[in-house]
């Protein structure tokens, strides 16, 4: 592996080039039209414009990206995450094409990215599952009898769905048959694949996820859990780690499950396994992400282990240089997602032009971000300014430092969910961990003007 195209935009491809400048390994940036004075554009050592604005044009666009490779040298390709991260068809491409794909095998994207077979692996593997249907569902009336037995309300969830996307709830019987109908459309639009299951819905759970690495070779090891409960219509805006509900022994179990899940699956490179906790704290397996996540710097600054660099050498098929008992966890980590979003208005979002951009420093404090003064957020992509971690001793102490950290963070020309988090660190149920899933939704819905108490 010589050269490295990173087929991906914003701050991650900026962070991925720099795992690959201090391996010494060369980049190439592709970009669209309207990235044209991006930052990852800047950084990289090479730049190549691959269409137009619209994703599909363009970062979705496979014969462009492979025409990139071939224009350009690289022997490599790093997928980031999001847009073509978890296609398994890219990956094979990818290797029939002899570029390196740096992240996991095809079959284990597209064993573990149908969420039908995902749950049948964590069912060998011992993992605990969501009660839900066995395969998937295709006749309506068969649906309605299952959700019926598993007992409303049920989830009807796409195959192929991911991200928060693809989901309906149907509260009763006469729901059903018209979400489940709704959610089919949903999916062959949204995906290409119609197909859904079935789950009964955790009511009031909690979210955590687990960073596992494996390598080539057989070797596993995970870097601990990060709760990310408070979220919005499904996406996150706060990680933490260590989570702040779970015992000493409640995080051995779920780590270990969540290795056993990827071990079953023979899956190798940086993954995500994440689940739902309910109100008794029994965990469930949810889904497992393969490929890098927004989130992965919680577990790097709770670890100092470089989970970037890890997903190259194993690319590079050598063995992981540390094994569990080696990975220590040190204080506590919390990422705040700073977004071009309007709080005040239903997290409108809110593209344009920064004016000015001038992140936060000091000790503890992490900014990763493709953003700079006079840079425009496109409105053709997701919202993401940039990325705020902090670390304490314990949480108490990230939660103050974040507190100062957020009072730095000066963004003119947009609004931005700033003012979010900075509430939250006020908000008496954030501080004594006292949320679920529902929380950030039912403040929205009941006017929450998020402005942070003085008090």
């Amino acid at each position: 592996m010589k050269k490295v195209l990173i087929a991906n935009r914003g701050e991650i491809a900026v962070r991925i080039i720099r795992a690959c400048r201090d391996l010494g390994l060369q980049t190439v940036a592709v970009y669209s039209q309207a990235d044209a004075e991006a930052l990852h554009v800047l950084h990289a050592d090479e730049a190549i414009c691959i269409g137009e604005a619209p994703s599909h044009k363009s970062y979705l666009k496979i014969p462009n990206i492979l025409s990139a490779c071939e224009i350009t040298g690289a022997d490599a390709i790093h997928p980031g995450y999001g847009f073509l991260s978890e296609n398994a068809n890219f990956a094979s491409i990818c290797e029939s094409c002899g570029l390196n794909f740096i992240g996991p095998a095809p079959s284990s994207i597209a064993l573990l990215g149908d969420k039908s077979k995902a749950k049948a692996t964590a069912r060998a593997a011992g993992c605990p599952v969501i009660p839900g249907s066995k395969d998937i569902v295709i006749n309506p009336l068969d649906g309605l009898a299952e959700a019926k037995k598993l007992g409303f309300p049920v989830f009807i969830k796409a195959v192929a769905g991911g991200g928060g996307k693809g989901i309906r709830v149907a509260n009763d019987a006469d729901e059903f048959l018209k979400q489940f109908a709704a959610a089919r459309t949903e999916a062959e639009v949204s995906f290409g694949n119609p197909n859904v299951y079935l789950e009964r819905m955790i009511l009031n759970p909690r979210h955590v996820e687990v960073q596992v690495l494996g390598d080539k070779h057989g070797n596993y090891v995970h870097l601990g859990e990060r709760d990310c409960t408070i979220q919005r219509r499904r996406q996150k805006l706060i990680e933490e780690s260590l989570s702040p509900i779970l015992t000493p022994k409640l995080r051995q179990k779920i780590c270990q499950a969540a290795v056993n899940v990827v071990k079953e699956a023979k899956y190798f490179s940086a993954g995500t396994v994440e689940f739902l906790l309910d109100k008794d704290h029994q965990f469930y397996f949810m889904e497992v992400n393969t490929r890098i996540q927004v989130e992965h710097t919680v577990s790097e600054e709770l670890t100092g282990i470089d989970l970037l660099k890890q997903q190259i050498a194993v690319a590079q098929n050598k063995k992981l240089p540390f094994d569990q008992k080696d990975i220590q966890f040190s204080g506590h980590v919390i990422q705040f997602r700073i977004n071009a979003e309007n709080p005040t208005q239903n997290f409108a979002t809110s593209p344009g032009r920064l004016e000015y951009y001038l992140p936060p420093g000091g000790p503890n404090v992490r900014v990763d971000s493709a953003c700079y003064s006079g840079y425009t957020i496109p409105p053709n992509y997701d919202s993401m300014i940039a990325k705020l971690i902090v670390r304490g001793k314990d949480r108490q102490e990230a939660i103050d430092i974040g507190k100062r950290a957020l009072a730095e963070f000066h963004i003119g020309g947009i609004h931005s969910t700033i003012p979010f988090h900075q509430y939250m660190l006020t908000d008496k149920r954030f501080l004594e961990s006292d949320y679920d899933l529902t929380y950030i939704d039912g403040l929205v819905s009941e006017g929450c003007d998020f402005i942070p108490s003085q008090s």
